[in-house]
């Protein structure tokens, strides 16, 4: 099998060699806005937002089915989705959230950057 067959065959959002896989990616992520005065990690257990960086307890960013998910200012997710970089969240409710955007693993995005966004974003709410 050529290089690019295997390419082909590998799962969605998997790392390449020498790349970050999505888990690490938010990992990585979560480590560095942890130290932020006002964050706190995902705390686990079960229901929407178990995988949550929060905000003084808004939810910011999260990692869902293998994406980045983040809730920025809806202007921004039209731009965003009209850019192929992710699709409106839908929490398995049948109803896109018109201020979440699930990021493609694939876009080549900065996630530390968009997250960093999506933190401004939630700061800036009374």
């Amino acid at each position: 099998m050529t290089d690019k067959q295997a390419a082909g065959t590998a799962r969605p959002g998997a790392a390449r060699p020498g790349e970050l896989g999505p888990e690490d990616r938010f990992a990585d992520l979560v480590d560095e806005l942890s130290r932020v005065d006002g964050v706190t990690p995902p705390e686990g257990g079960r229901g929407f937002g178990r995988s949550a960086l929060k905000f003084r307890d808004r939810i910011f960013a999260m990692f869902v089915r293998g994406q980045l998910v983040l809730k920025l200012p809806a202007g921004r997710i039209d731009d965003l989705v009209a850019a192929g970089a992710g699709v409106r969240f839908d929490a398995n409710k049948g109803t896109p959230m018109k201020e979440w955007l699930s990021v493609d693993p694939e876009a080549g995005l900065d996630w530390l950057e968009l997250a960093r966004e999506a933190l401004a974003h939630a700061a800036a709410r009374p």
